[in-house]
């Protein structure tokens, strides 16, 4: 609990004194977005084929709330707002790729013995976390690429 609770202050504070590209609009889209797709991804793959879970295999475990709401929207909101948007697709495909190690990295650390860690495996692998993640970063870019395009249209309007 101890690691996720760092993990929380640390990455919420990186996310908030970094940020220069996302408008609070965009950043609660992103944080409702990201609790909607987490929750969905571990209904299937954490409930339903119990691959992984946070705290507790065998019941609601209250302490994953903190995970879902504060911890990785953070992380999703630095990741937007240092991604090369502008740059060539070999630089994007670079970021992606390095910020997949920095998260397998992390949820390496997440498998640490209580109180640091807080994540646990059934049947999953950091090697199914290294291939699944590059597509769940396309498809945040994509939703984001998404208010963007909503918002323009918006304000036109």
């Amino acid at each position: 609990m101890l690691g996720l609770l760092l993990s929380v202050f640390l990455f919420n504070l990186i996310a908030y004194k970094t940020n220069k590209k996302l408008t609070v609009n965009q950043i609660l889209h992103i944080w409702i977005f990201t609790i909607a797709f987490q929750q969905l991804f571990d209904l299937y793959i954490d409930i339903g084929y119990h691959a992984y879970w946070y705290f507790s295999k065998t019941e609601v475990d209250w302490e994953s709330i903190i995970h879902i709401l504060f911890l990785v929207p953070p992380v999703n909101i630095i990741f937007l707002n240092l991604y090369p948007m502008k740059k060539r697709i070999l630089n994007k495909i670079l970021f992606i790729f390095l910020w997949n190690f920095i998260i397998v990295g992390y949820e390496w650390l997440t498998l640490l013995p209580s109180p640091w860690g807080f994540f646990h495996y059934g049947w999953w692998k950091l090697a199914y976390s290294f291939l699944i993640n590059p597509f769940l970063l396309f498809i945040l870019i994509k939703y984001y690429k998404l208010i963007n395009k909503l918002e323009k249209k918006s304000f036109l309007a």
